[in-house]
Parts: C-alpha cells; structure tokens; sequence
C-alpha cells in the first residue's frame, strides 16, 4: 500500500471497472469501516445512477483500469469485423462464456461478444437472453468507444453499428 500505488487513478478521470463498465471517479475519500480507516475511490457510473466506493489498494486487484488506448479501440473494432465464432457448445455454457467476457472488463473480449451474438435483419431472431448479453456487451462496448474518442454515445454506437454492418454487407 504504498502511495505511488494509489496515485494510478484521480478523481473526474474515467475508468472501467469489469462488472459495470465506464465510470467516473467523483472523489477519494477516507472512511472508517468496521474500525479500520480506507480510503476509497467514489465512482460515479452516471448511465445506471449508481455509485460505487472501491477500496484503493484492491482497485487494480479486482480489474479496474484507465480507458483503452485508441489502439486498442481500433483493434476491438477490427475484432467486429471478423467473423463471427458461434460454437456448437450448449447454449447454458456458451451464455456463461458471453457472460464472464462482458464481466471481465477486456474490451476485445467484450466486442467478440458483440460480433458473435450481432444478428443482421436477414438473419434468425434472438432469444431474449442472446438479446440481453448482447444489448450488455453492445453497451460497455459503446460506452468506452464513446469515453476514449470523447464523442457522445449516439455517435459511438453509430460507430460501432457501421462497422457490423459493413460486415455483414461484405
């Protein structure tokens, strides 16, 4: 617990933490629980109104990190592009697969999930919980896309939705 460590992270600075996506660190505050003095970063995830106090010292434990680079951006988008992987899995095993990619926080992960599960207008309906994990995969992906490049989530989405169906139309 050393301070150069807790200096990672600085309030009004987004971040993503694996199970809920982008957020904004509001403030860092001291507080005591159960005797013991934290301090915590106070994330604000705007879109749920939700907040979140993460203990400092855990933060980079359990996942949180700084936005991706665009680089990275790029490379989730070239992800989209690709083709989608479905495997022959059982539908329980592959939605807890979706499921541990969402919540990993990994942003290429998050847009297999989105490339696998995206469903052109030609193609078979989703069942409601394909559409579910691919409407919260779809999200974090906008959301950071949105975050990193400082554009509205409109625009992103619009970003992200070209790219599948440039996709598809290929």
């Amino acid at each position: 617990m050393t301070k150069s460590k807790k200096s990672e992270f600085r309030p009004n600075e987004y971040v993503v933490y694996p199970a809920h996506g982008v957020g904004q660190i509001v403030s860092i505050e001291e507080q005591e629980i159960a005797g013991i003095s934290l301090e915590l970063f106070v994330i604000s995830f705007e879109k749920d109104k939700m907040t979140l106090r993460v203990p400092t010292h855990k933060a980079t434990e359990i996942g949180m990190r700084s936005l991706s680079s665009p680089d990275v951006i790029s490379q989730a988008m070239k992800t989209l592009r690709g083709k989608a992987k479905v495997k022959r899995a059982m539908w329980s095993r592959r939605a807890q697969e979706y499921e541990q990619k969402i919540n990993s926080g990994d942003l290429i992960a998050i847009a297999e999930v989105v490339r696998d599960l995206h469903r052109g207008d030609d193609q078979r309906e989703q069942s409601y919980s394909e559409r579910q994990l691919y409407e919260a995969a779809l999200e974090r992906l906008t959301r950071e896309v949105a975050a990193v490049s400082g554009e509205d989530e409109l625009a992103a989405a619009k970003q992200v939705d070209d790219v599948l169906v440039s996709r598809a139309a290929a």
